[in-house]
Formats: C-alpha cells, structure tokens, sequence
C-alpha cells in the first residue's frame, strides 16, 4: 500500500466480496418461477384428487370379525363411498356407515397411501341375552343396545327373563317391561368375570325383586338394579362361605343360607 503498510488478507477478501456481482432476479424471472411452481402444484393436486393414479383398490378390514360380522358386510357397508381417489374419501362419512352396522360398536378410518383404506372395528359384546315372548334371545351389550336376536343365547352370559309378580303387573304402567329389562341388563354388565361365566338366568319378578341363578343350583337374591358395583363386591366375599342362597338384596347387610 502507498503508505508502506502490509496489505491485511481478510481486508482484501471482504473488499472482494463486497465487490462481487450479486445474482438478482429480474421481475419477469420471478413471475416465470412463480408460474412453473403454481403449474407443479396444480399437476399434483390433479394427481391426488382428480385423477385414477391413486384410486382406492383396497378397504382393508382390522378387527375381531367372524361369521356373525365379516370383513365382506364392512366392505359391502362403506359400498360407492371408497369409489375414486384415496384423498376425496370422506372418512367420517365411512365411519357412520361401518357403525351403523348393529354388531359394530366402534369404527376408525384412515387413509393407507397409495390404494388401501383402511378399517378397524370394534365388535360389540353381549352382557346378557333377553327372551322375548317368542323365545327368541336379544344380544345387549354393557351400553345397553340390543343388537342381534337369535333363536338361542350366546354362550357365557346369563338370560334375562321377565317373571313378573303380580305386584308387578299391576304397576306396568309406571315402571315399564322396557325399564325392568334395562335394570337386569345392568345387573348383568356389573357382575365380576368370576361370577358372570357361572350365571345362568336373571330372573326379574319386580324392578325390586331380580334373582340370579348360577350354575351349580346357587341362587344370589339381588333386590334392585341400584348400587350394583357395591353388591358385586360383596357377593365376591359372600361367596367364599358356603351355601346355596346369597343375599345382597341390602348389600350393608348382606346374608347366606342354605
């Protein structure tokens, strides 16, 4: 330098890059890459929501399904909504549709990219089985909805049958056959696992008055559909005592005989 000073290195580098030309894009050069982007976007949304490229090919059913609900009646349950692209399906719109369907309980839908969508169901489970004046048997579950009547009951879960006194009968009209068999089946949906595979009947003679018969010929007096989870816990400890009638009918006071 003029001055007789060394020349410092960074100075020149900064000077040469302050120096440098900087590349800018002309007006005309963004609006040419603004189209080109809107243009690939607009391809590939055509692409996911209008065209065959990614149709459904596939509704893939999870789940406990056997010959009382099949993965085919899922299938034949969702019909023209899996039509066309996998994007455009309305999966709530599936979901109702699938549970609709008296066994299903509950339906999850979503979408399995490329071609598949998918279905998972919960099947409902019966707590008890109503007989019906035609003997035929109503499937319930623990929410209280009858979703399959067949000739026989299903294996495990005790009958529910209206044995009325004639008590009963005579005040039909303030507590309905309807309301006594939604108390039995909530009887049935609060009795422990160790007691409801040896349960047998739930015979109800008033909405006070509900018996439990239990494999083996033992019978538990119930009383009425109120505080149901208190009475399971003392028929639980009740029943280590031998004998052939429980009673929990008052569960403070609770007593065995027989």
């Amino acid at each position: 330098m003029a001055d007789g000073r060394l020349a410092d290195p960074l100075e020149e580098e900064l000077e040469g890059e302050e120096s440098a030309p900087r590349l800018r894009l002309s007006r005309r050069g963004i609006v040419v890459l603004s189209v080109l982007g809107a243009a690939v976007l607009g391809v590939l949304a055509w692409v996911v929501f209008f065209s065959s490229v990614l149709d459904v090919r596939d509704v893939a059913v999870q789940g406990p399904t056997d010959d009382k609900l099949t993965a085919d009646q899922v299938r034949g349950a969702v019909g023209g909504l899996a039509d066309g692209p996998l994007a455009r399906v309305d999966l709530d719109a599936v979901r109702h549709r699938v549970e609709a369907i008296p066994r299903v309980a509950k339906a999850e839908v979503w979408r399995g990219w490329p071609h598949t969508l998918q279905v998972k169901v919960v099947q409902r489970t019966a707590v008890a089985a109503v007989k019906g004046d035609d003997g035929q048997f109503t499937q319930v579950d623990a929410a209280g909805v009858s979703f399959a009547t067949e000739a026989t009951p299903p294996q495990g879960v005790p009958v529910v049958e209206l044995r009325l006194s004639q008590p009963a009968k005579d005040v039909d009209g303030v507590i309905s056959r309807a309301q006594l068999v939604q108390g039995a089946v909530a009887v049935a949906a609060g009795l422990p696992p160790e007691i409801a595979k040896r349960a047998g009947s739930l015979l109800v003679h008033s909405y006070d008055d509900i018996e439990l018969q239990l494999s083996g010929g033992a019978t538990v007096r119930w009383g009425s559909p109120e505080q149901t989870d208190r009475k399971a816990r003392v028929l639980l400890a009740l029943m280590k005592q031998k004998g052939t009638v429980f009673d929990v009918t008052a569960p403070e006071a609770p007593a065995v005989s027989g």
